[in-house]
């Protein structure tokens, strides 16, 4: 079978975004909508792919010139939509770990043509790293990156007004680009860097805040062959995604719809100036609904979003009821539109062709816990004045899934049922349940013990959860069951 590198070329155009990260999500939204860009308006623009960490997709991306193919599919108004493309919006991938690369990356910095920057680096990267210097060749944290990026961009044009740059972090955190520019500025004055780069970033700089809404289960390993037989040529970059998407950008200082044309390209993005009620929605329903889900349904034999959904005797109750007995009753606005959103996430859960590994989902679950189920427990027990007992059970499955005291490479190595599985998440916290769990016990006393330590770690839920008057004893209740009667009969007593 030939190449897709045969079937299709890139196309040479003018590097206008520099994109952190070059993982399935970006792949199958931001890039498949800079492609359509491309398509239907006068962008001409391709997008420049950084590798975030040492090790990701950087060879093979550039194996294949930028090529990939989205597969969108999904069902709309009752009938099955597929819909297959060829992107060509990625002119390369760089990995700044490697020296050829770093210098590549730096010639951006003082590129006429760059305009933008894209971030996905996952929840866990919008964060300070001590220690990280100007000098670093790259530095530790995404953050300190883009500090010395631009710093080294000001120099380069000499603080220039018109060389500013539009930064859209996707990270599912609140007010992401907010706290980027915050982190940023803290590196810069940690730095000593002059007053002008800080009146640049204010002036000519503006940090988006951003929400995405679309399912991407990227790489569709177990259809692939049979894919690349009916497309004709061998992709080893296929991304899968669901039909739907939604971008909603809220900006400071004006719209950035003349030079992202997106609704002229028939795009769902959203240009406002508050966006919160579509990212509470969204964080809270959708992505709420899958981190209170997946762990635990994972521990239960589960493995995809779709065996939950039709698992109608044990899942598929938990996760209905846990987003419309908890979830929602947690919530302000109007009931009947929250109501309608999480029918129509409930349905997109179930696209038959979009098989969304709850392994995938499950990276960084201690900080997607925090910021999409903990607003909802502590919003339920103050409106209703009693424990939301799905969402704590969520927390106790959070728990007993990060079982684990040995490593493999960065990851810890859980168990289900003799089957090992990566658990994976920044070093500190999985260096933390390792240790946690190093101690051993019976189940009550690994229940008495996680529990105490984990909600009372105050530097992951910037509170002590275990001040919450009947919440330990409820998540230490459900640990000994978990680990007494398993995960399916724990679950079946709620």
């Amino acid at each position: 079978m030939k190449a897709i590198t045969e079937a299709y070329k890139s196309v040479e155009r003018k590097e206008k975004v520099l994109q952190f990260g070059e993982g399935n999500f970006l792949r199958a939204f931001v890039d498949w909508m800079i492609d359509i860009l491309n398509e239907k308006t006068d962008f001409n623009g391709n997008v420049v792919l950084v590798q975030p960490l040492d090790r990701g997709l950087s060879d093979m991306i550039n194996d294949q010139k930028g090529l990939y193919t989205t597969v969108l599919r999904g069902v709309q108004g009752g009938k099955t939509v597929e819909e297959y493309r060829p992107i060509n919006s990625v002119s390369r991938c760089l990995n700044p770990y490697k020296e050829a690369d770093y210098q590549e990356y730096l010639k951006l910095a003082v590129s006429e043509d760059l305009r933008f920057i894209i971030s996905n680096t996952t929840e866990a990267g919008i964060a300070y790293h001590e220690g990280d210097k100007v000098t670093d060749n790259p530095p530790t944290s995404f953050p300190a990156k883009v500090c010395s990026f631009l710093y080294k961009r000001y120099q380069a044009f000499n603080g220039a007004k018109d060389k500013g740059i539009i930064v859209i972090p996707v990270e599912l955190i609140d007010k992401n680009g907010d706290n980027l520019k915050r982190i940023v500025k803290q590196y810069a004055t940690e730095w000593n860097l002059e007053a002008g780069f800080m009146t640049w970033l204010d002036e000519a700089c503006d940090f988006c805040n951003s929400l995405v809404d679309r399912i991407v289960p990227g790489y569709p390993r177990a259809e692939a062959d049979a894919l690349c037989e009916k497309l004709g040529y061998k992709d080893n970059l296929l991304d899968s995604a669901e039909i739907f998407h939604l971008w909603v950008i809220e900006c400071h200082k004006e719209f950035h719809e003349d030079e992202l044309p997106f609704n002229k390209a028939g795009l769902n993005v959203v240009w406002t100036d508050d966006m919160s009620f579509y990212r509470t929605r969204k964080v809270r329903i959708l992505n709420g609904a899958h981190t209170m889900s997946v762990l635990a349904a994972y521990q239960a034999g589960l493995n995809t979003v779709q065996d939950c959904i039709a698992d109608k005797a044990l899942l598929y109750p938990f996760m209905h009821s846990g987003i419309f007995k908890e979830i929602i009753p947690s919530m302000d606005g109007s009931k009947e539109e929250l109501e309608a959103y999480a029918a129509d996430v409930l349905e997109r859960f179930e696209n038959p062709y979009n098989p969304h590994q709850l392994l995938s989902i499950s990276l960084n679950s201690v900080s997607k816990f925090k910021t999409r189920d903990l607003p909802s427990l502590l919003g339920y027990i103050e409106k209703q004045g009693k424990m939301p007992k799905r969402l704590v059970f969520a927390l106790s499955a959070l728990i007993s899934f990060y079982e684990g005291t040995e490593f493999d490479g960065a990851a810890l190595k859980g168990d289900r049922n003799g089957e090992t599985y990566l658990i994976q998440d920044s070093p500190e916290i999985l260096e933390t349940f390792a240790g946690l769990y190093k101690e051993g016990g019976s189940a009550e006393e690994k229940a008495k013990r996680l529990s105490s330590a984990v909600l009372s770690n105050t530097t992951w839920w910037a509170q002590d959860l275990s001040a919450i008057k009947g919440l330990q004893a409820e998540v230490e209740a459900n640990l000994k069951a978990i680990w007494t009667v398993g995960m399916k009969e724990a679950m079946k007593a709620l």
